[in-house]
C-alpha cells in the first residue's frame, strides 16, 4: 500500500505563503496529476512528499507512516526530475545502477535489475552508451529506468516530458501510462498542460495559488467543474465565460447569485438549423482554425468574444452568425467563481427569443 495523506500543510518562504492548509489524499496504486499554473505551489508539494522540502506545518503519511522527519532516501519515493539529472561520465548501465551500489546491493542482483528494468523501457541496446550520445527521449527512459530500478512505492514525476518535442511528449504520455498499468504503483505527476493531465491521470488535482481548487476524475473535472478557476482551466479552447449582465433578456433566479453564464466551445451549435433553443448569440467570426477534423472560430458578440469548436462539418465561411448553446451545457457561476446550480432552472420555460444577446 502506497497512499499518501497530505494534512493541514503550509508551506512559507520567509513571509510569502505559498500553500496554505492543503488536505489531500493520492490513492494508493492512482495515476495522480497536479495541475495548475506556474506558481501555483504543485512543485513545492511534490518536493514535500519526497522530502526534498519541509513543510511550514501539517503532517504527510505514506502508506499510513508519518514521514516528517523522515530522510529522504528513506521515504521509499523515486523522483524523476524535469532535467533527467543523468552523470554525464556515467554509461547508460552505470547510471541506472548508481543507487543500486550505494545501497550494497550486489552485483549479480544488479545485473538482474538492470536487465529487467532495460527491457522494459526499451533500453537493451543502449546500456553502454553515454548520455551525451541518446535522444531526448531515450534520456527521459534512462531517468525512469533509474527510478524504477528501486522498486520504489512511490514515483514523483515533475514535469518529466517539458522538455520533448511535441511528437516525443505524446509517445512519452503512451508509454508512462503503459508503465503505471504494468507496475502498479502510486505516480505523482506535476504538470502545467492540461492536456497532459487529462490524458494521462485517472485523478486530477487543479491548483492554484497554494490551493486545491478541485480534485476529481478528468471527465467530472470537464463536465462538472467546481468553480469558474477550474471551468477555465480545462479544456481547449476554455470554456467561454459571459457575465449574466451582459446578455440581453437572459433570466436566471435573482436569489441564485449567478454573476457568470458559461459553455463548452463545443456545445455551440452555428446557424442551427430550426428553432434555436437556449442562450442564442449572434456575431462576427474574427478567425478561423482548422485542425482537419475540427475547426475552431473566434466569434465577437455585443455579450463579449468567445470560440466554438465543431468537428467533421464543412468550414463555416458567413461573416456573421449565430450560436446557440441548449439550456442543459449552460454553466453558472456567483461573483467569487463559485459554482451555481440551480441558476439556470428558471429558464427552462423561457423562449429562446428572449436569450438572444443581439448584434455586434
Amino acid at each position: 500500500m502506497a497512499q499518501i495523506e497530505l494534512i493541514g500543510i503550509c508551506k512559507k518562504y520567509k513571509e510569502e505563503t505559498v500553500i496554505q492548509d492543503l488536505n489531500l489524499t493520492i490513492r494508493d496504486g492512482s495515476f495522480t496529476v497536479l495541475v495548475g499554473p506556474s506558481g501555483c505551489g504543485k512543485s513545492t508539494t511534490l518536493r514535500m512528499v519526497a522530502g526534498l522540502e519541509r513543510q511550514t506545518a501539517g503532517d504527510i503519511l505514506i502508506d499510513g507512516q508519518r514521514v516528517n522527519d523522515t530522510p529522504p532516501g528513506l521515504r521509499d519515493v523515486a523522483m524523476v526530475f524535469q532535467n533527467y539529472a543523468l552523470y554525464p561520465t556515467m554509461t547508460v548501465r552505470g547510471n541506472i545502477e548508481f543507487g543500486l551500489k550505494n545501497r550494497g546491493v550486489s552485483r549479480k542482483e544488479r545485473e538482474r535489475l538492470v536487465s529487467d528494468i532495460s527491457e522494459i523501457v526499451g533500453l537493451g541496446p543502449y546500456l553502454d552508451k553515454k548520455p551525451q550520445n541518446l535522444s531526448g527521449g531515450q534520456r527521459q527512459r534512462v531517468a525512469l529506468a533509474r527510478a524504477m530500478v528501486k522498486q520504489p512505492k512511490v514515483f514523483i514525476l515533475d514535469e518529466p516530458l517539458s522538455n520533448l518535442d511535441a511528437k516525443l511528449r505524446n509517445q512519452m504520455r503512451t508509454e508512462l501510462i503503459q508503465l503505471h498499468e504494468r507496475l502498479g504503483t502510486t505516480f505523482v505527476y506535476v504538470t502545467h498542460d492540461q492536456v497532459e493531465a487529462m490524458s494521462m491521470g485517472d485523478e486530477i488535482v487543479v491548483m492554484n495559488e497554494g490551493a486545491v481548487q478541485q480534485a476529481d476524475s478528468p471527465m467530472k473535472l470537464y463536465e462538472q467543474p467546481a468553480n469558474l478557476f477550474t471551468a477555465q482551466f480545462i479544456g481547449t479552447p476554455a470554456m467561454n465565460i459571459i457575465k449574466v449582465g451582459d446578455i440581453k433578456g437572459l433570466r436566471v433566479q435573482s436569489e441564485s447569485g449567478a454573476y457568470h453564464v458559461g459553455f463548452r466551445p463545443e456545445h455551440a451549435q452555428i446557424n442551427p438549423d430550426g428553432p434555436m433553443e437556449g442562450l442564442v448569440l449572434e456575431g462576427d467570426i474574427l478567425t478561423r482554425e482548422s485542425l482537419g477534423a475540427e475547426h475552431i472560430y473566434q466569434i465577437r458578440s455585443k455579450a463579449g468574444a468567445f470560440f466554438v469548436k465543431t468537428f467533421l462539418k464543412p468550414l463555416v465561411t458567413a461573416e456573421r452568425v449565430h450560436i446557440a448553446v441548449p439550456h442543459g451545457h449552460l454553466y453558472y457561476f456567483s461573483l467569487n467563481g463559485s459554482r451555481v446550480q440551480t441558476a439556470g432552472a428558471a429558464n427552462e420555460k423561457t423562449s429562446s427569443r428572449q436569450l438572444i444577446a443581439g448584434g455586434v
